[in-house]
């Protein structure tokens, strides 16, 4: 059935149950699983609060910090649960889009998200990112909630 499942997170609590759950999905079934985060890029002008008071250096330092501690808490769990797991990280402003080019790249035949993140406002305006992978992936998606 499913064989490589990618667990998007953005280190938010419903993502963590999320990884979780594919973790064990993919203990049940026997297959591998590939955890990913997606840091922004930097923006001199900008909503987040990070952005506004840190170089681009301090920024990218500490996103990285970040992004390496979600990773970590994956191939810890994926261990712990005998499930073979490999890291990935990319730097975009679209998320979604990394996802799914991740999930190609990697020939993944299932995505395992939260139905939401932190994404504030803008995941208001523009909707969240479990749905435009919803809208625009070609590989299944399987939405935790």
């Amino acid at each position: 059935m499913f064989k490589r499942i990618l667990l998007p997170t953005d280190g938010s609590e419903l993502a963590q149950r999320a990884v979780l759950a594919g973790i064990g999905f993919a203990k049940e079934l026997g297959a591998e699983v590939i955890g990913m985060t997606v840091v922004p890029k930097f923006h001199t002008f900008t909503y987040k609060a990070e952005m506004v008071e840190e170089t681009q250096q301090e920024y990218a330092l500490h996103s990285a910090q970040r992004a390496d501690q979600y990773l970590a808490a994956i191939g810890e769990a994926a261990s712990r649960a005998g499930v073979p797991c490999s890291t990935e990280k990319a730097v975009s402003d679209d998320p979604y889009q990394m996802i799914i080019s991740t999930a190609h790249d990697r020939h993944c035949d299932l995505i395992v998200m939260g139905s939401h993140g932190r994404r504030g406002v803008k995941g208001v305006l523009l909707g969240s990112e479990t749905q435009k992978v919803l809208v625009h992936s070609s590989v299944p998606v399987l939405v935790y909630r």
